[in-house]
């Protein structure tokens, strides 16, 4: 069994054991809520952004393109624990994919 140490930018953080499941699945049980929204990897509402530890993807995380998996990011959706892991959550990571062409500096 692995565990996953959640972690917010406010200091926030939680620990939850996740046993064969995604990161999300494991929060859910912990009763820790997490933003989601498809739970299949194609929306990134989840995004998440991986600080330690190892994680792999179900299947293919459409919602990320390859410099978003380059820097770490991870989708909690369908990501599942490869031992212990440290994944930094929150809405704020979903923005940061985001790229408006419109706005100012």
């Amino acid at each position: 069994m692995s565990t996953v140490r959640l972690v917010w930018r406010d200091g926030r953080e939680a620990t939850v054991p996740a046993d064969g499941e995604t990161v999300l699945e494991a929060a859910e049980r912990g009763g820790v809520r997490l933003p989601y929204g498809c739970r299949t990897g194609v929306c990134a509402s989840c995004t998440g952004r991986l600080l330690a530890g190892e994680v792999t993807h179900e299947r293919p995380p459409r919602a990320l393109k390859q410099r978003h998996l380059d820097d770490g990011y991870v989708l909690p959706c369908i990501a599942t624990p490869v031992g212990d892991c440290t994944v930094e959550v929150g809405p704020e990571l979903h923005r940061e994919l985001l790229v408006n062409p419109w706005r100012q500096g």
